[in-house]
Parts: structure tokens; sequence; C-alpha cells
């Protein structure tokens, strides 16, 4: 079907693709991985034709037919979503143009807007209809899942499944992968890895693959050392010549295990301990947010405590990032209350960091510039965990992929010690390695977290609240993603059997193969009243560190008086109320530490 030979790509010394060959059967569906800027989507590109190698081939039959997403691409302007999809499609029926934006998260009365009234990640959505629909023989998608959210993301995911062309993909959510390919080519130093295997598979056999070969080249190595001290030993000697003559022709015949180049370069994340804030980080009663003429959620009711790691899903346009705005104090509501908790130091991670930073800036300037004084001896250390290192710190920002300036925001949130992290979408363009790294930093960070993200595997184990955006409304669900997937498909669900006509009566009933395989039910109204006995322990902890507090404070004050009494003192009134407070005190600690335990 398609056949890269040979390709060798350099850009002056260095050498981007190292003669590298693979072949694409049809129907394949196949991942490809590796670190950002390791030659995936110029791969892409070679295919499309769009560049040239400098020595091997690219050779395909005439008749293919190929479908490229890329990562930036050009919109249409001028024409309703609807009518751009069906244009660039004639022969797909008009209601298959419609499933397919549904699909991908567009509401029936947003298809007659313009295609220029929706931002670049919606008009990426319509970019990707219009691929899907033509249904070429070779889909080719660089990262298809940037601007999608969970739910269209899990839609396109079903979609590909049952595709019945070839799918080469470039994507940094394991899960997408895992669900969608059965191949996975890794690229990494230039060279190319082939395993026909899902991703998950791939990484476990990569491992047993890179531990076997070094097992083997120690072993070798040491039977070489050992031949080559025989040699030395006897090399002068009669009666040892023959087998010394023999030990040297065994070792140039000798085939010479090799261990394959690892990229070793990874980020070393670890966030500095927080400081400690009030029990409550952020609230909002009935609030309402929107811009002149858009109003985008009213209502809503939020309540983020310390220490929690909260997420923020849903479609894009319902208003994740608006709220994000207004949690970070950029953006006024419309009305309702909305207000940070005590000792809150925020660290914000705007999506848009291409209008954060400043292009002129180099990755130097623009962390030197929030650098507080103490740490700046330091500052070339941390930008070296951030994988820039030597002549990279000179780049200016303008000429970074997205995975270095997604970095280089992480390490300026970092300088400033928050003890609140607010991050929108933080794992774009991020390379898998590098999002690991991430959590695990994010999971062992003490503060308090609030995430935006459609990365399923990011968030699971991640956070253990979610507030949802949909139609208007902010809803809030308990537990981890997977809860919140499990509880959104029965919804779903539900949703579409109410718009069908009922099953006959002989049809409801299942095998037990259907029975098991339905999700396990979710008890969402004992995890509501969990989360009121919490909410109600906490309170009752905090009252009584207050009474602690006041009653040690007291005590303090009548030791001092009992330590040099005046004439007017009372010291058996004083005596009486310190033995008093001490009995209280003592009570309320021995509350505390059950309640605690």
């Amino acid at each position: 079907m398609v056949s890269l030979n040979n390709i060798t790509v350099a850009f002056g010394s260095y050498t981007l693709l190292d003669a590298i060959s693979f072949h694409i059967s049809d129907g394949e569906k196949i991942g490809l991985v590796g670190k950002n800027g390791a030659g995936k989507s110029t791969i892409m590109k070679l295919i499309m034709g769009l560049e040239k190698p400098d020595s091997g081939r690219v050779e395909m039959p005439r008749e293919q037919t190929l479908g490229y997403l890329p990562q930036i691409m050009e919109h249409h302007r001028g024409k309703a979503v609807l009518d751009e999809v069906r244009d660039a499609c004639p022969d797909a029926g008009p209601g298959e143009a419609e499933k397919v934006l549904r699909g991908l998260g567009f509401l029936p009365e947003e298809m007659s807007r313009l295609c220029e009234t929706f931002s670049q990640g919606w008009n990426m959505r319509i970019e990707l209809a219009k691929i899907l629909l033509a249904k070429p023989s070779l889909l080719l998608l660089d990262e298809p899942t940037n601007h999608l959210d969970i739910e269209s993301i899990e839609w396109l995911e079903d979609y590909l499944k049952t595709y019945r062309g070839a799918i080469l993909v470039v994507s940094h959510d394991r899960k997408f992968l895992d669900g969608v390919t059965s191949r996975t080519i890794e690229i990494i130093l230039g060279k190319l890895y082939d395993y026909k295997v899902s991703y998950s598979q791939f990484v476990q056999l990569r491992a047993e693959r890179l531990a076997q070969q070094k097992a083997a080249y120690d072993n070798q190595q040491k039977m070489i050392a050992k031949t080559e001290d025989f040699i030395r030993t006897f090399r002068y000697k009669p009666t040892k010549s023959n087998q010394v003559q023999s030990r040297i022709k065994a070792l140039e015949k000798l085939d010479r295990i090799e261990v394959d180049e690892t990229d070793n370069a990874t980020l070393h994340i670890k966030f500095p301990p927080a400081s400690r804030t009030g029990d409550i980080v952020f609230k909002s009663e009935d609030l309402t947010v929107g811009y002149p003429g858009k109003l985008v959620f009213r209502g809503a009711d939020i309540e983020i405590r310390r220490g929690e790691k909260v997420a923020f899903v849903g479609r894009n346009g319902e208003g994740k990032t608006t709220l994000m705005r207004v949690i970070a104090g950029e953006l006024d509501p419309i009305s309702g209350t909305s207000k940070l908790g005590l000792h809150v130091d925020l660290g914000y991670f705007a999506q848009n960091q291409e209008e954060v930073l400043d292009p002129k800036d180099t990755v130097w300037s623009a962390v030197e510039r929030v650098c507080p004084g103490e740490m700046h001896a330091s500052l070339r250390d941390l930008l070296a965990q951030f994988l820039f290192r030597g002549d990279d710190i000179d780049k200016r920002v303008a000429v970074l992929s997205g995975g270095e300036r997604a970095r280089l925001g992480i390490a300026r949130l970092m300088l400033q010690k928050h003890n609140v992290l607010a991050l929108d979408e933080p794992t774009n363009h991020m390379d898998i390695r590098s999002k690991d790294i991430l959590k695990q930093a994010l999971q062992a960070f003490d503060g308090t977290l609030i995430v935006v993200s459609h990365d399923r595997d990011f968030l699971d184990g991640l956070v253990d609240k979610l507030y949802e955006f949909r139609g208007g409304s902010v809803k809030e669900h308990l537990g981890g993603v997977q809860d919140f997937l499990r509880k959104l498909h029965i919804e779903t669900l539900r949703e579409l059997e109410r718009k069908n006509t009922p099953e006959p009566a002989h049809a409801a009933s299942s095998t037990p193969h259907e029975s098991a395989s339905k999700p396990a039910p979710v008890d969402y109204a004992a995890m509501r009243e969990q989360s009121k006995a919490e909410k109600k322990k906490r309170q009752r902890i905090d009252f009584l560190e207050k009474q602690i507090a006041k009653d040690e404070k007291r005590m303090k004050e009548i030791e001092s008086v009992l330590s040099a009494p005046g004439e007017g003192d009372d010291i058996m009134e004083l005596t009486r109320e310190y033995l008093e407070l001490k009995r209280d005190c003592d009570a309320w600690t021995a509350e505390w530490v059950e309640l605690n335990d």
C-alpha cells in the first residue's frame, strides 16, 4: 500500500531520520510514537509529498487516496459548518455528515454557523469531519485528540475502530492509541523500531527486549574481557601460541552485540512544598459568567477544598477555560459570588501559552523574569531538568514547539512556589513520557490542584472530583475519571433509549456474557452522603483547631502572670481558669486526634 524505503532526512550535521524503512498494508492501524521532535510529523509529510527525503523513496500505488490532518492547518471561511463539510464530500449523504459532526461535538443549532465564528480547535474538528467522510484508503492523523473533549475522543476512537481503511496516527494519548491501533512504530534517535502490538503491549515488550539485549551484551563483554586477558597473559609463551592465535581469530569473527540507543533525556519535576491555605481554596455560589453577547454558564455552585485534586471536563466552549480565568482573576463574573480562600497563592498555566509567553523572549529570559533572587544561581540547573540544555536556553520562544512551550510554562510555575495550581490543558503537545512524569509530580504535590484536561489516562488516578460543564450548567461528580465515564455512558444510553422505539419484551433479556460486560453500578447517593459526612468532619476539625489555639493562647497568658504575679492578681481564680482551660484543651485535642485518625 505505502512503503518507505531507506528514508534519510538530515539538517546540516543533524540526522533526524537515518535510513528508516517500513510498509503500511491495507487496513492496518498503526500508532507512530516518539518524543517531541523525533520526526513523527516529518514522516507524515513525506508520505503526503509535502517534504522530500535527502535519500530513499516513498512508494505507493496511483489509486491510493490519502486523508491528512496536520497539527496546524489553514481553515476555510465564508460557509456554514454543514455546508463546508457537505461541499467537501459530495458523495457522503447529508445524514452521514450531520452524524459525524454530532459525534465530534457540534450541536444541531451550531451547524448553520459560519466556520470563522468558531475557534481554531473547533475548525480542526470541521477539517477532521471532512477527512473522515471522504473515506480515504489511508488516514494520516497528527495529534487528532489535541482539541477534542473526552466525549468526542471516545466517539472518534469508536469510529476509527471500525474504519475500513488504513490508519497512521500520531498521538500522546495512551488510551486512544490502545483503543485504535494494533501496531506501534517508535522513532528514537533517528532509528525505527516496529512492534506488531498496541501501545501498552509495546511498552512492555520494549522493556523486555532492552533488558534481554543488555544482559546478552554484559555476558559477551565479560567473555571478551576474559579472552583478551588470556591473550595478554600468554601472547609471548610458545607453548600457548596456538591457543592465543585461536582466540584472536575468534574475537575477530565475533558478531558483537550492540545495545540499541535510547533517548534517556527525561523531565525531572518535583514541585516545591506548598504552604498551608485555608480549608476552602475556592468557592462560588450561583455563579454566572460569560462575555459580551454570550452567556457561558449560569447558577454554578462550586467548592474546592485544601488538598483536593479536581478536574474540569466537558465539551469545548462550555466554560472550563472561562472559569479558570475567573479563578485566576482575569475575568469578572456577571453575577453570583466567586472568591479564593485565605492564604491562596495561585499558579495559573493558561492553555494559550503562545499568547502568555513573549515570542521575542529567549528561554532564559522567560524564566529569569519570574525567578526569585535566591534561586537565580540554580536557574540553569532547573532549565536542564526541563530539557533546555546548552544552546537551547538561547532559543527564542517564537521557534519553540508546542511541547517545549508547555515545559517552559511549567518551569515558570515551579519557580514561584505556589500552593494552588490551576492548569488549563497542560499536556497538550507533550509526549507520553513527559506527561507521565508531570502526572507523577502532580500526584506528589501537597497543595491543591485544579486541572482542565481531556486526557483520560492523565486524569486517571490523579483527580478525585470532577466538575462537568454541559449545556450552560456545571455539575459536580464525586470520584475519579473512570467513575465519571461509566456514569456518562449510562446516561448517554438512557438518553438514546428515550429517543428510540422501545424494544419488544422478549428482547429485553440479556445473555450472561452481556450482563457481565455491563459497567459496575456506582452508588452516587452513597458517595454524596459520604461527601457530606466528610465536609461535616472537616468543619468540626477546623472548629477544634481554632478552640485549641484560643485556649492555648489564654493558658500562656495565665502562665506568664502566675510566673510573676502582681498585687492585684487573683492567684486562686487564675489557677482555676487555667485548670479548666487545660481540661477543655485536652478534650478538644483528643477529639481532634480521633477525627484525623
